[in-house]
């Protein structure tokens, strides 16, 4: 083991466990990582297409139908009240879909 590194089942120096991000329940946290996971997903299956639609402007208008199906899992997941009264999928998309511009 390494100098400094806790021992399994131990609390690390200043006496607070690390809190694991998925086992977190915090809604907005979970919100957050559930939009970046469904964003990223387009991505990750469609690389060449967000490649054009950054290219050429087009990026909501050729993943209209995708941003639509996983907004509609997003909602399902965290429920229409929350989806509505938080940013978290619009700042996915403009952070991962769109490279970080802000374009939905």
């Amino acid at each position: 083991m390494s100098r400094g590194t806790p021992a399994a089942g131990t609390t690390p120096a200043g006496g607070r466990r690390a809190i694991n991000p998925f086992l977190n329940n915090d809604p907005n946290m979970k919100g957050r990582r559930l939009a970046r996971a469904l964003v990223s997903d387009m991505i990750a299956y469609q690389p060449g297409k967000r490649e054009e639609g950054l290219r050429d402007g087009t990026l909501k208008a050729i993943f209209r139908e995708e941003i639509k199906k996983s907004y509609e899992e997003y909602v399902d997941q965290i429920g229409k009240e929350f989806a509505e009264s938080t940013t978290h999928f619009q700042d996915a998309l403009n952070d991962l879909l769109a490279g970080g511009q802000q374009m939905f």
